[in-house]
């Protein structure tokens, strides 16, 4: 049980986190935030990679400062940032780290090849790292920081600059690690952990916004997400509005998606909430986007978007009857 008491890291009068308190077991838990909101922090703090200005963080009741080496022994750990030696095959990369980890050579040997087969590169075990896919080298730091059976996997951003299929697959292979582990995933791209993760931790400006399941995340926002169908100014203009949702194509025409307390009539409700709804709902502020930010401004604005919308049909309905009259005439 990894248990994190008032977390507090300060830079001067900035404040990266802020008094946070979780307990986390065994399972995955997605760390979903913008850019800034504070997983870096959070995770270097539990690696103990900075000094934290406040807080404790106990694992199984005892302080991680107090145990040291005993408790890095127990963490793989997936930076944001890695480098990693191009001319080293993959499988003196992960011997190379598994003797930083102290590990013994014969056992290292064999671990390095059975988790390169099991992140599917054990075919390529011998190759050199600088021949390898951006996917194929995330692959190869997953199975890094599982070398010597970690109880806590932590990965900040892993899926960072891979494509669709190297994403899913990386998901799937942090899915099966995870088992009778603690996993922590950091991200702000939800297909991350919409599908692995047992319960999300939403941040926001070094804050817990929320710590709940999936599901219960996005029952909390039942009726509170609709669409707008038009053509694309309608939903760009709607979008300048609310400075957050989203524009998507589909075959009836142009849908602004927006999960808001209040919206225009309208808006159509939709039943098939996902986490995109929730991160967009309560990470993505107008703070962020830079959008006007008082309620009054947004009435006003909508007020006259509704108002441009009837001028629009009136001007229409007014050129049809003129269209008309000119042909009887």
């Amino acid at each position: 049980m990894l248990e994190i008491r008032h977390l507090t890291k300060k830079y001067g009068e900035f404040t990266a986190l802020k008094d946070v308190n979780l307990s986390l077991d065994k399972g995955v838990f997605g760390i979903l935030g913008a850019n800034g909101a504070g997983k870096s922090t959070f995770l270097n703090l539990i690696t103990d990679n900075i000094p934290r200005t406040e807080g404790e963080i106990l694992y199984n009741g005892k302080e991680i400062l107090n145990m040291g080496s005993a408790f890095r022994k127990k963490v793989g750990y997936t930076p944001q940032l890695q480098g990693m030696y191009e001319e080293f095959s993959a499988g003196q990369f992960l011997r190379y780290i598994g003797s930083l980890k102290g590990m013994k050579h014969k056992r290292c040997k064999e671990q390095a090849m059975e988790l390169l087969e099991l992140v599917g590169l054990r075919q390529v075990a011998h190759k050199k790292l600088g021949s390898f896919s951006g996917g194929m080298r995330q692959r190869v730091l997953l199975a890094a920081a599982m070398l010597d059976d970690p109880e806590i996997l932590i990965l900040d951003e892993p899926t960072a600059g891979l494509d669709p299929e190297e994403r899913i697959r990386l998901r799937n292979h942090v899915a099966e690690l995870a088992k009778n582990r603690t996993v922590l995933l950091a991200t702000h791209v939800v297909s991350d952990i919409e599908c692995i993760a047992e319960k999300v931790i939403l941040m926001k400006k070094g804050e817990i916004l929320r710590f709940s399941s999936p599901t219960e995340l996005m029952e909390e926002i039942q009726g509170k997400v609709r669409e707008y169908t038009g053509n694309f100014e309608e939903v760009s203009r709607y979008k300048e509005i609310y400075g957050k949702g989203q524009i998507m194509r589909r075959r009836a025409g142009f849908v602004f998606r927006a999960a808001e307390e209040e919206l225009p009539e309208e808006f159509v409700p939709v039943d098939d909430v996902t986490l995109e709804d929730v991160y967009l709902f309560y990470a993505e502020g107008r703070e962020e986007t830079g959008k006007a930010g008082s309620q009054e401004e947004r009435e006003e604005e909508k007020a006259g978007s509704q108002e441009d919308r009837k001028e629009e049909k009136a001007g229409s309905q007014a050129e049809e009857v003129e269209t008309g009259k000119g042909e009887s005439e």
